[in-house]
């Protein structure tokens, strides 16, 4: 039988601020969620899951040590430079 474990991995502090501080310029609230770490027990293997921000419907995953914001999926992704005039556009 598989095990797998579920880890939270919260989000960086310095991330976590800049996403706050582009939102706050732009007068527009964003919720975050921690992203996850699941593994299946005894094996190598293991999905990291990003972390969330929903901001106007729109949904960004962000990874931690990480420069790049990516839209509604992995696909698409934008330098944490064009984050801010990206949602002022939403």
């Amino acid at each position: 039988m598989l095990n797998i474990i579920t880890t939270e991995v919260p989000i960086e502090d310095e991330l976590k601020e800049r996403i706050e501080f582009a939102c706050k310029y732009l007068n527009i609230k964003c919720i975050i969620k921690n992203g996850f770490i699941h593994s299946i027990d005894k094996t190598n293997l293991c999905y990291i899951e990003p972390n969330m921000i929903i901001i106007k419907n729109t949904i960004f995953f962000a990874f931690n040590h990480s420069r790049d914001i990516f839209v509604r999926n992995l696909e698409k992704k934008l330098k944490f430079s064009e984050f801010q005039e990206y949602i002022k556009s939403l």
